[in-house]
């Protein structure tokens, strides 16, 4: 129940009676503690301003700030959850698949490189739906978006367990990546919506190493599966889990889209409300006075929901382009296509060169899913740690800042100001990536010419471990910093991260068997990805060096154009209530 307390009005107007009011503006919505709390715009979780006395001319209360999220860290949890698993279904359908690749090549009666190409495809759209459905969860909600995902994934794994032919194949293969790939995205737009960045890296961790769970286990059910039940099962298999769980999302998945409902105070409508929310919410208004009377003497502020983001498909293409991360997303996506190389070619490369089954395949799958499990979780713990050192010491530099002396030089720029009071974010959340770069780099090296020389299948296993834990937490760090940059278009944001990391794989999963089978051969092709990957190094040097400053250039913009549209709706709002008078 929302009363206003005080509003801006424009000159001339004024106060209607029951006038919702928006939380950017000298607005102050009141509702009894015990029924929500509110939200500030503000990521930080910063010391609270003090509690302020209003009064509406009938009664005074206490108003006090409410906080980023009303989720409590349960809820978190249990939403982080819930993405999670959410999450695993595009890596699943993945690596579920790469055991079987030979089966699927006898019996449908092409060749092993003809399946591969499938896996070519099946990154191609996973970089390019995300960026209609990142789009979508960004301004319909994050629940529609996900119940849209899981049905045209379902009819896919249906449509892929009853192939005949090997255009049916490829065809189903996008649609179930169209289907599987965004769900990542938008588990990324959740987290952000939840999360202060303080606290995220450590739940990226947890979230990441959710969604990787299926990289250390997809390809021992598919290697199990379609060395007993054949390799058809694998689909069916699929079909199964993801109608199961998205019975388990629509009932209690609660909507999280902070345009929707703030921090989680207002109540969704339509299907953005989950129906375990909408009892909850019956059974609250039931347990209120029927006679309406209610203590007002202790509230919480509670701004509305932001303006809705109207939708925009190539919002991740802008982001892509947008020079303070473009260099940053070319780093991560060079490390990942050839991580993809090597996970991709694997089957082909082991079955020919230790003579291994679609079982035996599989398990040879485990110790990278395993590396990027633990790699992506002791990343995220890290990011969590190193933020909130780095926070200390930069309050203590900013405790220590002078004024400016006109007698060295002229003073400095908007830029330059913003530039010294900015938190170093890129330098705390980069950090990592150095050395698990240089991790990588060697790992591809030694892969590569262990197998070329038949050296024992222990040896590349081992440095398969190693790849799986530094490429994937790499992942996480970049991830997590351009879910801090873009907050608000978080499903967007990661989309970006998809498009071109899976474009870029797409090529290379597509010429690593041709390159390993020329005159190259396997040790001079990885030892020319590893040398790809030290040129790589570069953008992550530009994006330390000059990603501060673009950034906040970019910040100082964005805050222009907000302020423009504030006083644009502050106008078309005046204008609508004096028609309605």
């Amino acid at each position: 129940m929302i009363m206003t307390a005080s509003q801006s009005l424009l000159p001339g107007e004024k106060r209607p009676e029951n006038d919702f009011i928006p939380a950017d503006q000298d607005a102050i919505g009141v509702v009894n503690v015990t029924d929500s709390v509110s939200s500030r715009d503000s990521e930080t979780e910063a010391a609270p301003p003090l509690a302020r006395v209003v009064s509406d001319g009938h009664l005074s209360r206490v108003v006090t700030p409410g906080p980023y999220t009303i989720f409590t860290r349960i809820q978190k949890s249990f939403i982080v959850a819930m993405i999670s698993v959410a999450a695993t279904f595009s890596g699943l359908s993945g690596n579920i698949y790469f055991p079987a690749i030979p089966d699927i090549a006898s019996d449908l009666g092409v060749s092993k490189e003809a399946v591969t190409l499938t896996v070519t495809a099946y990154m191609i759209f996973q970089g390019l739906s995300p960026s209609f459905w990142g789009a979508l969860s960004d301004s319909r909600g994050r629940r529609l978006t996900y119940i849209c995902t899981f049905i045209v994934y379902i009819g896919a794994c249906i449509g892929l367990a009853e192939t005949r032919h090997y255009f049916q194949l490829v065809i189903l293969r996008c649609l179930q990546s169209t289907g599987s790939a965004s769900t990542i995205a938008i588990g990324a737009g959740v987290l952000g919506d939840i999360t202060t960045r303080e606290e995220r890296g450590g739940y990226m961790g947890i979230y990441n190493a959710g969604l990787l769970a299926p990289v250390a286990i997809g390809p021992i059910i598919g290697g199990a599966m379609a060395g007993s039940l054949g390799w058809r099962s694998i689909f069916w298999f699929l079909t199964i889990f993801a109608g199961a769980f998205l019975i388990l999302l629509i009932f209690f998945l609660p909507e999280t889209l902070r345009s929707l409902v703030g921090n989680g105070s207002f109540p969704a409508k339509g299907l953005a409300e989950s129906p375990l929310a909408y009892l909850q919410r019956r059974r609250h208004l039931a347990s209120l006075p029927q006679d309406g009377s209610f203590d007002l003497t202790q509230t919480q502020s509670i701004p509305s929901p932001r303006p809705k983001v109207h939708m925009n498909p190539i919002a991740p293409i802008l982001i892509l382009f947008n020079k303070q991360v473009t260099s940053i997303i070319l780093f991560l996506s060079l490390y990942y296509t050839v991580w993809q190389m090597i996970i991709s070619s694997m089957s082909s490369l082991f079955s020919e060169t230790y003579g291994l089954n679609s079982t035996q395949l599989g398990l040879c799958f485990i110790p990278n899913g395993v590396g990027c499990v633990l790699g992506t979780y002791a990343t995220g713990k890290y990011l969590d740690w190193d933020y909130a050192r780095e926070k200390v010491k930069h309050a203590t530099r900013l405790a220590a800042t002078t004024t400016h002396d006109p007698e060295h030089g002229p003073p400095p720029t908007d830029v330059q100001i913003h530039l010294q009071q900015t938190f170093p974010l890129e330098k705390t959340r980069l950090r990592p990536a150095l050395l698990n770069s240089l991790l990588e780099i060697i790992s591809v090296l030694i892969f590569g010419w262990t197998v070329h020389y038949h050296i024992h299948i222990s040896v590349p296993i081992i440095f398969i471990f190693v790849l799986g834990w530094s490429s994937t937490s790499i992942q996480g760090v970049i991830t997590t910093l351009l879910v801090d940059v873009f907050h608000k278009r978080g499903a967007s944001a990661t989309a970006t991260i998809n498009l071109a990391r899976c474009l870029m794989g797409a090529g290379g999963t597509a010429a690593v068997l041709p390159l390993t089978n020329s005159r190259l051969g396997t040790g001079w092709t990885f030892t020319m990805l590893s040398g790809l990957l030290v040129v790589g190094l570069g953008f992550l040097w530009v994006q330390v060096r000059w990603g501060p400053r673009w950034r906040v250039e970019w910040e100082m913009e964005e805050k222009e154009k907000e302020k423009e549209l504030e006083v644009k709706e502050r106008e078309k709002r005046g204008a609508r209530r004096n028609r309605e008078r």
